[in-house]
């Protein structure tokens, strides 16, 4: 069945809570492949292309917009047969997070006149209406997470005002989608990242627009503000645990019943939460147990450094740490950041949460 049929076959009533009940195992961005050669490749119908600001200043202004519409209408549509490709899926499968790169250079001041333009400003909301009809009739969970640049609490007033635009962007377009009604019916998760910690955070935010509070998640970091930085912030956002992250800045498998774990679920306020899950590489770790966490002490003592065990592994290889991970299904949603993205995660689902899933 085409997008189009089945749009008249969708209800756009369903509730956002409804979405969050069933326990998901989820993947970011990138629908992937394995070709007939044995690669892994993204499928191209199923995920976004983009551009620079760079490549656009040496066109004609009509080449330019030319080029932005025509990426804009396969990006929107990608994200329609990537969340109808996911709706399709066993219900503790219905998770993705959707790409940054879906309408480029937005926040550039010399070309945010092309996203401003009424038919365009029309296309969209029309357009991103229909993902988020989608999404919510198929239970599929989605999800942001703007890049490194978003620092809202930088000590640094441009970058602060260059972040505000970045988050508010995705913000748009998860209004436009039907989010950002209410407490976390969709999430826009960001690292603290900036100097100013999580009082830069305070500072910044009640210049947010309302579906962008909504909306906004922080992410415990791998080096400089970790889990407790952002659960001290639980009394305006929501933590997203990255287990992988606080592993290699604190050396723990934090414990699913631990009371830090139990704060994080708190931070919800009842909406069910996401974790974030990752394993170092299997190249970085040559010729380790798969069977046999990692011993991070061990590690570093032997020459390991903390920035090569943080890199992401192309699949889930190390089964003890995957069945530390599947703990915390029961009570999670667990976002997989693999480069084998889809691939990964269903493995991940497969092998090691079922027993945890309803």
């Amino acid at each position: 069945m085409g997008i189009t049929a089945m749009y008249s076959q969708l209800s756009p009533n369903l509730s956002n809570t409804q979405i969050m009940t069933q326990p998901r195992i989820g993947f970011a961005c990138k629908f992937s492949e394995i070709t007939p050669k044995g690669l892994l490749e993204s499928v191209a119908e199923l995920n976004t292309r983009s551009t620079t600001g760079a490549w656009l200043n040496r066109q004609s202004q009509h080449i330019a917009e030319e080029r932005l519409c025509d990426i804009m209408k396969h990006n929107i549509e990608s994200v329609k047969q990537l969340v109808a490709k996911v709706g399709s899926l066993e219900p503790h499968l219905r998770m993705v997070r959707l790409s940054s790169d879906l309408l480029p250079v937005y926040t550039e001041p010399s070309w945010s006149y092309f996203w401003r333009q009424p038919d365009i400003r029309a296309y969209c909301e029309k357009h991103f209406a229909q993902v988020g009809v989608l999404a919510r009739s198929l239970n599929v969970r989605l999800s942001f997470h703007p890049g490194q640049f978003c620092v809202l609490a930088s000590d640094t007033g441009d970058v602060v005002e260059r972040s505000i635009l970045e988050f508010e962007y995705h913000a748009d377009m998860t209004r436009w989608m039907g989010y950002g009604q209410k407490f976390q019916d969709f999430k826009i998760n960001v690292h603290i990242s900036g100097r100013k910690g999580p009082q830069g955070i305070r500072d910044v935010y009640g210049r947010l627009s309302p579906e962008a509070r909504n909306c906004l998640t922080l992410e415990n970091e791998e080096y400089t503000h970790g889990l407790d930085d952002c659960l001290s912030l639980h009394d305006l956002v929501p933590t997203v645990l990255d287990i992988h992250h606080h592993w290699i800045r604190e050396g723990e498998y934090i414990d699913a019943s631990s009371d830090r774990v139990k704060a994080v679920i708190d931070s919800w306020r009842g909406v069910r939460p996401t974790l974030h899950y990752s394993v170092s590489r299997e190249d970085v770790l040559v010729g380790h147990c798969a069977n046999t966490l990692p011993d991070h002490p061990a590690l570093l003592v032997s020459g390991h450094k903390k920035q090569k065990l943080r890199a992401h592994s192309d699949y889930y290889w190390n089964n003890a740490v995957n069945e530390w991970a599947a703990t915390f299904s029961k009570d999670f949603d667990i976002m997989c950041e693999s480069k084998a993205k889809n691939l990964a995660s269903f493995k991940f689902a497969t092998e090691h949460c079922q027993r945890y899933l309803p």
